[in-house]
């Protein structure tokens, strides 16, 4: 899930999401590059460099892998992809886990090898979602042809979309995530997320851009989501509309703020030019 800087940042770090966890890759393959959004007045493409200066940089010309899964236990893997369909009537719970396990035949006694029951199953079903989203990005060939704003409202899309079914139980996931021993993996999993969706738009900034964009899209797909639990419109229309908006809204601004800066670019040019003409008669003088 790494493909960029944000890679480099976590892997630093030991990344479980249940105990006995550990990480593995796949063969990197190559997506789309284009010119996009970007705050710098004269960024027309993207470095293939990530932020040097990010904690626990590497060489920056380091070949970047496929990002990773976290690779559970097989028992404790089929355990918690049996306890998902549970959730939407038992919640992100204990519950849902004894009734996932009797369904692969596994002993509840099992539960206990999660420190962190419920956010287990929250963070497990984080990692699929985006494991799921990536293998989208790499197969499909119709998010080639559309313009930045458009295929990044589109892979959030895509992400919000795989929530549904447990919509009305979402609530409970977010305040499990914002509990204080499990927002550390949230913030991994949310920044992995954000990470993966500018590097599918072709994104490999190494400047201040690249913190600049992503904080950007953090708040879009958090306020997103939020706005998703509120909606009653058919299909999610009005949240998908909400969507378009705010990422129309944020090239528009990034649009406005290259178009300030050339503009302070060209009025500085002139009063440079102008400040030296008068220095140089007043000292003819």
């Amino acid at each position: 899930m790494y493909r960029t800087a944000a890679k480099r940042l976590f892997l630093g770090s030991s990344f479980r999401c249940i105990s006995n966890s550990r990480l593995k890759f796949r063969p990197f393959q190559t997506v789309i590059s284009f010119s996009g959004f970007s705050t710098s007045a004269n960024s027309q493409t993207f470095s293939n460099q990530s932020p040097s200066a990010y904690p626990g940089a590497e060489n920056p010309n380091f070949s970047d892998s496929k990002t990773p899964r976290a690779e559970y236990q097989d028992e404790q893997a089929r355990l918690l992809q049996a306890s998902l369909p549970h959730v939407i009537k038992l919640g992100w719970s204990e519950a849902a886990l004894i009734a996932g396990a009797r369904d692969v035949s596994l002993s509840p006694s099992i539960i206990g090898s999660f420190p962190r029951k419920e956010a287990a199953l929250v963070e497990f079903f984080m990692d699929d979602c985006l494991e799921r989203l990536i293998d989208r990005i790499d197969s499909d060939d119709g998010l080639k042809s559309l313009i930045p704003s458009d295929r990044i409202a589109k892979l959030i899309r895509i992400r919000l979309e795989m929530q549904v079914p447990y919509i009305s139980k979402w609530p409970q996931a977010l305040s499990i995530q914002a509990q204080p021993l499990n927002v550390p993996t949230s913030f991994k999993q949310r920044a992995m997320l954000i990470d993966e969706i500018w590097h599918a738009a072709g994104d490999n900034t190494s400047d201040i851009d690249w913190y600049v964009k992503r904080t950007v899209l953090g708040g879009i797909y958090s306020t997103t989501e939020i706005y998703m639990l509120t909606d009653s419109s058919s299909d999610f229309r009005d949240t998908w509309a909400f969507l378009d908006a705010r990422v129309k809204d944020a090239f528009d601004l990034q649009k406005t703020v290259q178009e300030a800066k050339y503009l302070a670019e060209a009025v500085g040019a002139g009063m440079g030019s102008s400040l030296q003409g008068f220095v140089r008669s007043v000292f003819r003088g």
